[in-house]
């Protein structure tokens, strides 16, 4: 069996308090080096991650807020996959609530047609 991809989440698989050590960092460029594209799914937004991760131009496709929006590090394309929340959720303290249409996920996020 060949795998072509790896997909992967942030906090708590790639990621330990938030960041990536240099050996996953190194792992995840052999990765990619065999030819093999790097999907990273995670809750987290994009700006947030932007900051805790800098190489995301290691990978190929990031699915962020949880299947909400997609965005390509190489173009730095984003795709918004549902409608936004409505303003009311969103003046919450510290943006503690994220609210995504029924079916709606990261599993989702990683299977967009158009986006190959």
């Amino acid at each position: 069996m060949q795998f072509v991809l790896l997909a992967t989440d942030y906090d708590g698989t790639i990621a330990s308090d938030g960041k990536v050590d240099d050996k996953t960092l190194a792992a995840l460029e052999r990765v990619r080096a065999s030819g093999r594209e790097l999907i990273l799914a995670t809750g987290r937004h994009l700006d947030d991650l932007c900051q805790v991760l800098p190489q995301l131009n290691l990978l190929d496709l990031v699915v962020v807020e949880n299947g909400g929006l997609l965005y390509k590090p190489e173009t730095r394309e984003e795709k918004l996959l549902c409608p936004a929340p409505d303003r009311r959720f969103l003046l919450t303290p510290k943006g503690a609530v994220m609210v995504l249409p029924s079916g709606v996920n990261k599993a989702t996020g990683s299977k967009p047609p158009g986006m190959n």
